[in-house]
């Protein structure tokens, strides 16, 4: 049977596939909450991966690189509601409720909503949108939007400091960013604004900061992390390349080759 990969209903989006998926670099323009039905969600974000499963609720931050592999399990398809939540509708919302100040980083990264009846109901009755052919009025859409996040709100208030938070990407650590995120192929300017600079005072402040160019400091981190996971977690080429960064399998062999002296196969065959 085919199954449909993704299906959308306005803001709301149902993932079903046999196949597994894995995305390149992720960055949401705006939060979204997806509810996992079946299969496995595999979240990476810099160097730490998520696994999820059936019963799961995820809140994906905006503006939050990350990369994801959708699998299907136990015979069973990847299945999955999300729901995206526009900004205008989240300011409404927390404009009278309360919003806690600190959500520590380590939770930010577990971007948990606890299990709870009312969220496994509310995206249950949401599968039978998809079998309709009409598109979803816009007021209907708001409103389940509106649901849900009544829902969030009682049962795990920890989403209020960042779904209630509407600040714009200040200047963060620019090293440590860096340090947790070069695997991912992005072009500077994305990086920049990731790390709340403009182009020309990233590129300034990341050669203070690692005394090279950030294109030079990028591909030593990139093949170094790739020479590892080749050797240390004996992964295979055709999965290590843009686990680190190469979108191009032939781009990374010449330059793993160019800066170790050897191809990254005769490194497997050889156990250099």
């Amino acid at each position: 049977m085919e199954l449909p990969n993704t299906i959308d209903k306005g803001r709301i989006f149902l993932t079903c596939t046999m196949d597994e998926q894995f995305t390149w670099e992720n960055i949401m323009p705006q939060h979204i909450v997806a509810f996992i039905y079946s299969g496995e969600l595999q979240l990476s974000y810099g160097k730490d991966t998520l696994t999820l499963g059936a019963g799961d609720t995820i809140l994906v931050p905006k503006n939050q690189l990350s990369r994801s592999l959708k699998k299907p399990l136990n015979g069973q398809p990847f299945k999955c509601v999300s729901m995206v939540l526009p900004e205008e509708q989240l300011r409404k919302f927390y404009l009278h409720r309360t919003v806690l100040e600190n959500w520590a980083e380590d939770v930010i990264k577990q971007r948990p909503i606890k299990a709870h009846a009312l969220l496994e109901s509310f995206f249950g009755s949401l599968f039978s949108y998809f079998d309709m052919q009409d598109e979803l009025p816009d007021e209907l859409v708001a409103l389940k939007i509106q649901e849900l996040l009544t829902i969030i709100d009682a049962v795990d208030k920890r989403a209020s400091s960042l779904l209630g938070t509407f600040s714009e990407i200040g200047k963060i650590d620019l090293e440590k960013y860096m340090e947790e995120h070069f695997m991912y192929n992005l072009p500077l300017e994305r990086f920049a604004y990731l790390t709340g600079r403009s182009l020309t005072t990233f590129k300034s402040d990341f050669k203070k900061t690692f005394k090279k160019s950030p294109g030079k400091w990028l591909t030593e981190k990139r093949l170094l992390l790739a020479h590892h996971k080749l050797t240390a977690e004996r992964q295979k080429t055709t999965e290590v390349y843009h686990l680190v960064g190469f979108k191009n399998l032939s781009h990374f062999s010449f330059a793993f080759k160019k800066a170790f002296g050897y191809s990254p196969s005769a490194l497997i065959s050889n156990n250099l």
